[in-house]
């Protein structure tokens, strides 16, 4: 059955996938088993409470829907206002998605982790989720990543700079010296054993952007905004624990890493036994 199945991946049904129009993918880094896994998994249920915006840690100026999923920015002048997550996570590898409409964000729009006591307002305009030694950001209008009140570094800059040199087109370069226009859903991948934090786009890992996080904290998913009427979505997708991933899930990987995006519509017709079939359509 191998062989079939290797043929099959191999043959005319694994052609012809388009490349992506977006700019993201050359700026993909390879990823451990344990993220490729979690990237690729179906995400947990809506109603998980990890997917909840807190109602005490926010700013005043920050207004939470009823299912807590959601907060909006009330119009205020002057003010830097963040909301963390309800839930942190001292320990494992988690993954969260964060929706925020790029025509809605302004300037300082700011998504990472916090730590419990981290400050969720302040007076001026200003970045807030970095701004101190207990908050860990990546601003989105300029890419710049934020800790300690300082920037740090441009991401995922190095990235686009290796590519920059690879092409002798000076237009080109022009291009990827501006900062990105970061799409409207960014998935923050929290690897508190390892104490790291990195981000996907567009399903591609852009790599680590924060190391040496403090071990044994918990750590909760953090925005900060000074644009009114900013709405912004929290869903954790899924985790999983220090433990290697078991081999079933990572030869479903594979198979559905070969197949391709537009292949994966076309697990049913893979030579594989029901039973194969249905765990690569209900787990990926």
């Amino acid at each position: 059955m191998g062989l079939i199945l290797s043929a099959w991946l191999n043959g005319p049904a694994a052609d012809g996938v388009p490349s992506s129009s977006s700019a993201f993918p050359p700026l993909a880094v390879p990823t451990s088993s344990r993220v490729a896994l979690i990237l690729n998994s179906s995400a947990v249920s809506p109603g998980d409470r990890r997917s909840h915006w807190s109602s005490q840690h926010h700013s005043p100026h920050f207004q939470l829907s009823q299912c807590k999923q959601e907060v909006t920015r009330a119009p205020a002048e002057l003010s830097s206002d963040g909301v963390r997550a309800e839930v942190g996570v001292e320990s494992g590898l988690h993954v969260w998605e964060v929706t925020w409409n790029p025509e809605h964000r302004g300037s300082h729009a700011v998504i990472g982790i916090s730590r419990q006591d981290c400050p969720l307002q302040d007076s001026g305009y200003k970045v807030l989720v970095g701004g101190d030694s207990l908050s860990w950001g990546w601003e989105l209008q300029t890419n710049q990543l934020w800790h300690g009140g300082e920037t740090l570094a441009c991401f995922p800059c190095e990235r686009r700079g290796s590519l920059r040199l690879k092409s002798s087109n000076s237009l080109h370069s022009k291009e990827t010296d501006a900062p990105l226009r970061i799409p409207e859903r960014v998935q923050l991948v929290l690897d508190a054993d390892a104490g790291t934090l990195g981000f996907a786009v567009h399903g591609s890992f852009l790599g680590v952007a924060f190391r040496d996080l403090p071990p044994g904290v918990e750590l909760f998913p953090a925005v900060s905004s000074v644009r009114g009427g900013a709405r912004i979505v929290l869903r954790y997708l899924n985790g999983t624990t220090r433990n290697p991933p078991a081999l079933k899930a990572l030869c479903g990987l594979s198979i559905l890493q070969n197949l391709g995006q537009q292949g994966q519509n076309q697990v049913d017709k893979l030579p594989l036994p029901p039973l194969l079939q249905h765990y690569l359509l209900s787990s990926f």
